[in-house]
């Protein structure tokens, strides 16, 4: 034991000298610079630096020059490494005060890959009366041709936006040239009351008008601009130039040719925010980028912008420049639709301005040949600038032209008839020939209902098979049909059709769904057409497809490119039963007592079905009316149209909306 005593003060001092010689050796404390530089913690980095960069650079500028840099050349995917040293260069370095370990630096930038090799030089000091490495810093650090005088410079080049076109290759949102309206301050005779006149022919705030020119750059004799325009009326142009000192330059601008009719379809762009950017932070956008902020333009942002041009430079004190990389502008590309830009506008120019939405496909191929939403807005105005007066008249307009109806979903009343009609027939819970009695307006299943009852419009004592519920559009047939369905059998069915499942489309659109069917009532109400049932116009369009092609569902297509006649859902039904179903809706349009008898067109063979959905909180109550009418080309097979008008009850009910699809078809 007291040998074991006398041993200790020898393993102590042994175990002291280990740890004198267990100093930082300069890889290790290379290796630790170049984990905080990959971490991008600049300002741990610049304890690190030796005595004499410290004197080159404040902390301030080390930091701000690597965070400015690194952001405006959107650094990405940095990986700094070092060559290891073996033992013998590890032993030879505690000799010294001074060493060399050579680095590798790669990046991403908005340019391409950056790379480039360097030997880091440490030096040994004493601090705090320790010795340790430090980095013997210089501007080469950040880019290996980087010197103390030179300059970083980076020189972009926009890539043009790609078009979006319609079937026939018309423009439905192209790059083109519009009218940026400005003033030269030395040629402006009185600038008060130039300012208030221009202000008033702009209808922009004078306060806009002052704070432009009152910006630090403006000079006497530069342009200083105003307000962009969107028209090119030469009366109202030489009104502006009237003014002294107003002028306008041509500037490259986005033009969307059929204006409102697809406003909601194509979308706009427009200058991105600090929030926009952020979110698209390593994608090439810089603060003076446009981009999609609704629509098509948004949904295709990707494809349609392309990726800009870029160069990053080193411009040397001498005059000469170091190219540190370089990526080639690459256009966007055009997005070629199914759409008809003049059947577009003539379905938008029907609706007058009402509420609603409407779709017209190919029910055979499925291209989509309308999708349009009313009321609407101009983009061109929208992208050029809303003066005042037309901002207050969107924001006042209580039907919200910047609501997108057709991606929207609503309950369908009628029109859902045929699709639980055919249920129906597919379950065997009814034939085609199979009578109800039902003799009464109202009904109801039984007592326990209370004062719910269901009722129908034409009012009979006559039995009513399949052919005279579609007819006569019979509420009390689909409720009573819906219930000898069943809920799960109701909604089996209804899945074929594509409820409750998202709607594969490109255009993002809102599913259809179903609700809760709960209760009897909800079931019977669901039967036709109301209930919690919803769906959008397209979806609606696309669910009368089977009633066309033998029983099956046809996907819908915009983008031309998409393979057409794609069955999304096969065997919906059977041929017999749509056959059946759409001999009926014929006689929807052909019987005088059809309640789409006023769609009935010289020449044309239609089916179709009309609808009016009631809004209300309870029975009893006088609510607003929804009116929809789908109708399409039996013979030639090449249109269907789905269209919904709301609040017609005061204007005929779905009559009105069939008016107008017959206005559509007839041209």
């Amino acid at each position: 034991m007291k040998k074991l005593f006398w041993l200790l003060p020898m393993i102590l001092i042994a175990i002291l000298a280990g740890c004198n010689n267990d100093k930082p050796t300069p890889d290790e404390r290379l290796s630790q610079y170049i984990k905080l530089w990959n971490d991008q913690k600049f300002d741990e980095m610049y304890d690190y630096l030796s005595s004499d960069a410290k004197k080159s650079v404040s902390k301030e500028d080390y930091v701000s020059r690597y965070e400015k840099l690194y952001s405006d050349l959107e650094i990405t995917d940095l990986d700094v490494s070092y060559k290891k040293l073996s033992d013998d260069q590890k032993d030879d370095n505690k000799k010294k005060e001074s060493t060399e370990i050579p680095f590798t630096a790669k990046m991403n930038s908005m340019a391409g890959e950056i790379s480039f090799d360097k030997d880091a030089r440490l030096v040994k000091e004493e601090r705090d009366k320790e010795d340790n490495w430090y980095i013997d810093w210089d501007t080469t650090y950040i880019f290996a041709d980087l010197g103390a005088d030179d300059k970083v410079s980076l020189e972009t080049v926009p890539a043009e936006r790609g078009a979006i076109m319609d079937v026939h290759e018309n423009p439905l949102a192209m790059n083109g040239i519009i009218y940026q309206i400005g003033l030269v301050p030395e040629q402006m005779e009185n600038e008060t009351t130039e300012v208030e006149k221009l202000a008033k022919l702009l209808d922009i705030k004078k306060e806009t008008i002052e704070k432009a020119l009152s910006a630090d750059w403006v000079q006497p004799n530069l342009f200083v601009p105003i307000k962009k325009l969107a028209t090119g009326d030469q009366a109202y142009l030489e009104k502006l130039f009237a003014l002294p000192g107003v002028q306008k330059q041509d500037v490259a601008g986005r033009i969307y040719p059929y204006g409102e009719a697809a406003a909601h379809l194509i979308g706009y762009i427009g200058n991105i925010t600090a929030e926009e950017l952020e979110e698209q932070k390593g994608k090439g956008y810089t603060g003076s980028d446009v981009i999609g902020k609704r629509g098509l333009e948004q949904v295709y942002e990707e494809k349609l912008r392309g990726a800009n041009g870029a160069t990053i430079l080193i411009k040397k004190s001498d005059g000469t420049t170091v190219t540190l990389a370089d990526k080639e502008v690459k256009n966007g590309e055009n997005i070629m639709l199914t759409i008809d830009g003049d059947l577009q506008k003539k379905i938008y120019d029907e609706m007058d301005g009402e509420a609603g939405a409407a779709a017209a496909i190919n029910p055979t191929t499925g291209e989509t040949m309308a999708l349009v939403s009313s009321p609407s807005y101009d983009p061109n105005k929208v992208v050029a600038g809303l003066t005042t007066s037309e901002q207050e008249d969107y924001n006042n307009n209580k039907l919200e032209p910047f609501t997108n109806r057709f991606k929207n979903t609503y309950a369908p009343g009628s029109v859902l008839k045929p699709i639980v009609a055919a249920a129906a027939l597919t379950e065997g819970v009814i034939t085609p020939e199979q009578e109800r009695k039902i003799t009464t307006k109202q009904w109801q299943k039984d007592k326990s209902w209370g004062k719910y009852y269901v009722t129908r419009v034409h009012t009979s004592s006559a039995p009513v098979n399949l052919a005279d519920a579609l007819l006569y559009s019979d509420n009390i047939y689909f409720a009573q049909t819906a219930l000898d369905l069943g809920k799960d059998k109701y909604t089996t069915e209804l899945k074929k059709f594509g409820f409750e499942e998202d709607f594969d489309f490109a255009y993002p659109i809102t599913k259809a769904t179903i609700g809760k069917l709960d209760s009897d009532i909800l079931l019977a109400d669901s039967g036709y057409g109301q209930g919690q049932v919803q769906t959008s116009v397209i979806q609606l369009a696309t669910a009368y497809t089977p009633f066309v092609n033998g029983g099956n569902l046809i996907k819908p297509v915009l983008l031309q490119d998409d393979k057409k006649g794609t069955v999304w859902k096969e065997g919906v039904m059977s041929s017999s039963t749509a056959n059946t179903i759409s001999d009926d809706l014929q006689q929807v349009i052909d019987n005088p007592s059809g309640t789409a008898r006023a769609g009935k067109i010289s020449g044309m063979t239609l089916a179709g079905k009309t609808g009016t959905a009631e809004l209300k909180a309870k029975q009893g109550e006088k609510g607003t009316e929804n009116g929809w009418y789908v109708t399409y080309d039996k013979k030639d097979k090449d249109i269907l149209i789905a269209m919904m008008i709301e609040g017609v009850q005061d204007k005929g009910g779905s009559s009105h909306v069939v008016k107008k699809v017959k206005n559509i078809l007839e041209d």
